[in-house]
């Protein structure tokens, strides 16, 4: 077919994402090269969370939803159940129709996200497509790239696996053993992969990097493999790092937040090579388990003090000194701990706290804001019946967040419905209880909620 210079046709999915099954409307359009290429990156991410807070960026949102929304969220129910071997605080990735989630039973499961195969019953229950085994908990989020799922275990190490369940797979029910492995002594982090490149925290005060095709820095059978470079930090690290802009972002145990070149460049030297920060922020004493989320130039991060902090990302206002240290934009307090970690869409970052409330902020700093150094003051908050250390996600205009009182909660992200008085507290559009705490944070993709919870099982909520 004779098409114009410059030009590229795809099929556009016009509706975005679709149900369960991953149904949409297709199209042809003839784009530019510029709007050929958003249009990947959408078609490519928008159906799926690919890994905690569903991106690099750990924006937290998915802007492809559009099946549910404040008009209909309250008629969600539960589509399936799956149950595990012990405790399921890991958060769920989603991709290509599959669900992946670690549990405290030391395995990795995988799950239909459409809940058909291996699944039956009325309420319907599913068993894994396959499972993979570790030598500890398997608290860390997985991150899918490419046709490889990327897992951390508290025995240590980070995990490899052919995302299909083919390589390395077998036996009845199926177990996977790994593509490579790697031992950066990584606990509760959840590994981020983005151009090539998996970035995992660390017990050992670093941040780790590897070739997420096991090529680089790789050898042996089974195969093992090294770090392409460390970034040194104070304590710690079981947040998971967030890669926005060519910045890698990092907080740990002591307190602070570290910005390293994603490349491996600047500040770096030695064989093997060791990075130190581009800049470091002081975010509050304690365990921090808040991971940095980033959005429109700024990166938000919760504290165990309370403290919601928003810093320039590229760490150039507020930030002086060598080493170059940076002051926060402006902050925000809560009633209690804050292991949430924030979300951010449509100009409103979101996180939860252990004092039971739900806080979403103006993520510019304007909207109820003042003083100096400039504090802020919610938009609107939400109480649940106990400490949320879930992370939120939004999707379609709706925000959904565990809770240690069994449920997930969802939310009107503009806090609007359901919200009255002054300050501002909002309602749940919709509630779903479990048998026991919610950790886990929720993914929400073609019309679907996944959640894990501490009753040992794996939930997916549809609309009827």
């Amino acid at each position: 077919m004779n098409r114009a210079k410059n030009q590229y046709w795809f099929h556009v999915n016009t509706a975005k994402c679709g149900g369960p099954d991953g149904g949409s409307r297709m199209t042809w359009r003839r784009l530019g090269p510029l709007a050929a290429l958003s249009t990947i990156v959408l078609v490519a991410s928008g159906c799926n969370w690919l890994q905690f807070r569903s991106d690099p960026s750990h924006s937290g949102q998915n802007a492809g939803e559009t099946a549910i929304s404040v008009t209909n969220v309250q008629s969600l129910v539960q589509r399936f159940s799956a149950t595990a071997g012990s405790n399921v605080d890991s958060s769920p990735a989603v991709a290509n129709g599959i669900a992946y989630v670690g549990s405290d039973d030391h395995r990795l499961y995988t799950f239909d996200a459409a809940g058909n195969t291996s699944c039956s019953g009325s309420p319907k229950t599913c068993a894994p497509l396959w499972t993979a085994g570790s030598g500890d908990f398997m608290f860390s989020s997985p991150a899918v790239s490419n046709g490889v799922v990327f897992v951390g275990s508290n025995d240590g190490n980070l995990y490899a696996l052919d995302a299909a369940g083919n390589t390395n797979c077998s036996g009845s029910p199926k177990v996977c053993s790994p593509l490579w492995t790697a031992d950066p002594h990584v606990g509760g982090s959840s590994p981020s992969v983005v151009n090539g490149v998996v970035y995992v925290g660390s017990g050992d005060r670093n941040l780790y990097t590897y070739d997420a095709s096991g090529a680089t820095n790789c050898s042996g059978s089974p195969k093992v493999c090294l770090p392409l470079w460390t970034g040194t930090t104070g304590a710690a690290v079981s947040s998971s790092p967030a890669v926005a802009n060519g910045v890698v972002y990092a907080s740990s145990f002591d307190g602070s937040l570290s910005a390293f070149d994603a490349a491996g460049n600047t500040n770096c030297s030695g064989s093997p090579k060791v990075c130190a920060p581009l800049w470091t922020a002081a975010i509050g004493s304690g365990f921090e388990e808040s991971s940095p989320a980033v959005s429109s130039g700024v990166v938000y991060v919760g504290s165990p003090g309370g403290r919601l902090s928003a810093f320039d990302a590229a760490g150039n206002t507020n930030c002086s000194g060598s080493p170059k240290v940076c002051a926060p934009l402006w902050t925000a307090t809560t009633g209690g701990a804050i292991g949430s970690s924030p979300a951010v869409a449509n100009g409103v970052v979101y996180v939860g706290s252990a004092d039971h409330k739900f806080y979403a902020f103006d993520a510019r700093g304007n909207t109820d804001c003042s003083g100096s150094p400039k504090v802020c003051a919610p938009l609107w908050t939400a109480t649940t019946g106990g400490a949320i250390g879930s992370s939120p996600a939004v999707a379609n205009g709706v925000v959904y967040v565990g809770s240690f009182d069994h449920k997930i909660y969802a939310y009107d992200a503009a806090g609007n419905l359901s919200c009255s008085g002054s300050p501002k507290a909002c309602a749940p559009l919709w509630t779903a209880t479990t048998g026991a705490r919610v950790l886990s944070s929720p993914a929400v993709v073609n019309g679907m909620v996944y959640v894990g919870s501490s009753d040992y099982n794996f939930y997916a909520f549809g609309l009827p």
